[in-house]
């Protein structure tokens, strides 16, 4: 159930946050997750739920909104109607009216900033990343204070310049990666 907060006269009005909890069941499925991304991309905000309907059954069968089947979309719309868009109204980040078909973000969705982090194939997380280039800057610090050969043929602010060049340059290319996984910022979602 969606927590409230009482406003005046009586009335109610969604609350701003959700638990950790709540935000991770919305984003445990491909379809929520989805339907995130097009709500938060909306400049007006609201959705029809054919429309995010057909955009979802698009994505999932990676195809072009005017090549879907009616099948396609069909059966992602009934669970949107049935089984998610009900499920998102409950944790708080949409209004889903059911009768009217009209999905809208509340204040929760639009202060939420999601991150996908995905990883495909061999790649490594960005986490891991940084603690290995972390590794090798303190071995290469240690092996210059300690005055290793060939580590003393350079003066001890070269080597500092290029951990530092090493650390910028890195935390530049996370910067340009991250902007292109934030959910609702690109025409696709981050996962395809």
């Amino acid at each position: 159930m969606a927590s409230v907060q009482q406003v005046g006269q009586g009335g109610t009005e969604p609350a701003t946050d959700i638990s950790e909890d709540e935000l991770y069941t919305v984003l445990a499925n491909q379809r929520r997750r989805f339907a995130v991304h097009l709500l938060k991309r909306e400049s007006d905000g609201a959705l029809e739920i054919g429309e995010m309907a057909e955009q979802i059954a698009a994505w999932e069968n990676d195809v072009e909104v005017a090549e879907i089947t009616g099948s396609d979309r069909k059966r992602v719309y009934t669970a949107l109607q049935q089984s998610h868009l009900p499920k998102m109204d409950d944790a708080g980040v949409v209004e889903f009216n059911k009768d009217r078909g009209i999905v809208e973000p509340t204040p929760a969705l639009a202060d939420m900033d999601v991150y996908m982090d995905v990883v495909e194939g061999r790649e490594i997380p960005w986490s891991q990343y940084y603690l290995g280039l972390s590794g090798v800057a303190s071995a290469l610090t240690a092996a210059v204070w300690l005055g290793a050969w060939p580590f003393v043929l350079l003066p001890e602010m070269a080597w500092t310049v290029a951990i530092v060049v090493a650390f910028a340059f890195s935390a530049a290319t996370h910067y340009y990666y991250t902007a292109e996984m934030k959910v609702g910022q690109e025409d696709e979602p981050p996962e395809l």
